[in-house]
C-alpha cells in the first residue's frame, strides 16, 4: 500500500439510513507528515453505531461505522514521533479537534469548543466524510492514536477505546476507590467494564440490573452485590447507600428513585443517552446536596491512562468475535440484548466490495 497516494480499502457500509450494511470500497487519504496508517485487526460494535446507522442521531451516508479500533501501524509520515511501524495501536471516538480551545489544551478534546472530528459520521480536516473502523485500514493523525500495551490482546482491547474510557472517566473523576460505595446501573457493553474497572480501583461495587438474570456474571466480573431494580424493596433497602452511581442504560429511568440511593453529597452520573428527555424533581437533588451529572468518553491522555490501567490489572472486554458478514445479525442481537458483552469484528474477514 503506497502511503503517498489515496488508497481504496474494503469496508462494510450503511448505504442509506436504516439499510443493512453491505460490502463497499472507501477512500483513505494519503499518509501526511504527521499521519499514521493502521492495518485494522479488530473493531468493536458500539450501540451508537446502530443508532447512527438508523439515522436516529443524524447521519452522513454512505456511513462506515466503528470507533473502537485496534490494529498495527504499517506506515508513518515523515514527522511522526509518537508511533513506529509495527506498534500495536488503537483509535477511539475522535480523530481530530481544534487543539486550540481551552478544553483541547486541558486534554478534554472530547469537549472541543469547536467540535471534535469524530472517527466516523463527521467531516474531516480534508472536508470529506470520516469513515470508521468497519474496514481494513485507516489513516489518523498521530496525536489521536493510542498505544495498546502488551498486557491486553487486540480483540479485547478494541471495545476499551469507547466502552472502557466511557466508564473509566467518570469513575476516575468522581474518585471511585477504597472506601467508596459505587453502583453500576445496567450490565451490558458499558456496565460490565464499569464493574471491572471500579473493582480494580478498590471500590465496593454493586450492580443494579432490572432482574437477577446476570447475577453470576456480575459477581464473576467483580461485583460485591447485585440487586434487581424491578423489585421495589431494592430502593428501600439501598436508600442513602452510595457515594457514586453510574447509569449506563439508554432508557428513561425514574431518576428520583435512583437519586434516593445516594448518600449526602453523592453523584448520579449518566453515560447512557435515552432518546426522550428525562425528568427529575428538584427536591431529590436539594435533599442531601446531591448531584446529577453526565460524562462523555475521555480525552486522549485519559484514554491512554485507561489503557495502561487496564493492562496493569489484566482487564479487557468480554467479547464475541464475529466475521464481517455477521455484522447485520450482530446488530439485531445487540438490540435484543443477546451479547455478553461486546461484539468485535475480525477485520481480516472484510472482503473487497
Amino acid at each position: 500500500m503506497n502511503a503517498q497516494t489515496v488508497t481504496s480499502v474494503p469496508a462494510y457500509a450503511v448505504p442509506a439510513a436504516g439499510a443493512p450494511l453491505e460490502r463497499a470500497t472507501i477512500p483513505r487519504r494519503p499518509v501526511g507528515e504527521h499521519d499514521v496508517l493502521i492495518e485494522i485487526k479488530y473493531t468493536g460494535i458500539c450501540h451508537t453505531d446502530i443508532h447512527r446507522a438508523g439515522d436516529e442521531t443524524g447521519g452522513i451516508f454512505p456511513m462506515v461505522p466503528g470507533h473502537e479500533i485496534a490494529g498495527v501501524v504499517t506506515a508513518v509520515g515523515s514527522g511522526v514521533t509518537r508511533h513506529r511501524t509495527g506498534d500495536r495501536v488503537g483509535v477511539g471516538c475522535m480523530v481530530d479537534s481544534c487543539r486550540e480551545c481551552d478544553n483541547c489544551r486541558a486534554g478534554l478534546e472530547q469537549f472541543c469548543a469547536n467540535g471534535a472530528v469524530e472517527t466516523y459520521n463527521s467531516t474531516g480536516r480534508d472536508s470529506g466524510p470520516t469513515y470508521g473502523g468497519y474496514s481494513t485500514h485507516i489513516v489518523v493523525d498521530e496525536n489521536y492514536v493510542l498505544r495498546i500495551p502488551e498486557g491486553i490482546s487486540l480483540d479485547e482491547a478494541a471495545p476499551l477505546l469507547c466502552a472502557g474510557v466511557t466508564l473509566y472517566s467518570p469513575l476516575t473523576h468522581w474518585n471511585a476507590g477504597p472506601g467508596k460505595n459505587v453502583a453500576i446501573v445496567g450490565l451490558g457493553g458499558l456496565g460490565h467494564m464499569g464493574v471491572k474497572i471500579a473493582h480494580a480501583m478498590g471500590a465496593e461495587v454493586t450492580v443494579l440490573s432490572r432482574s437477577l438474570r446476570k447475577k453470576d456474571d456480575g459477581e464473576r466480573l467483580g461485583a460485591d452485590h447485585f440487586y434487581a431494580t424491578s423489585d421495589p424493596a431494592t430502593f428501600e433497602q439501598l436508600a442513602g447507600g452510595f457515594d457514586l452511581i453510574v447509569n449506563t442504560v439508554s432508557a428513561n429511568l425514574d431518576l428520583d428513585a435512583y437519586l434516593s440511593l445516594l448518600k449526602t453529597n453523592g453523584t448520579l452520573v449518566n453515560v447512557g443517552a435515552p432518546p426522550a428527555p428525562s425528568r427529575v424533581t428538584m427536591f431529590s437533588l436539594m435533599g442531601g446536596r446531591k448531584t446529577l451529572a453526565g460524562s462523555l468518553i475521555g480525552g486522549i491522555a485519559e484514554t491512554q491512562e485507561m489503557l495502561d490501567f487496564c493492562a496493569a490489572h489484566g482487564l479487557g472486554s468480554d467479547i464475541e468475535v464475529i466475521s464481517g458478514e455477521q455484522i447485520n445479525e450482530a446488530y439485531e442481537r445487540v438490540l435484543a440484548a443477546d451479547v455478553r458483552y461486546r461484539f468485535v469484528i475480525d477485520a481480516s474477514t472484510i472482503p473487497a466490495g
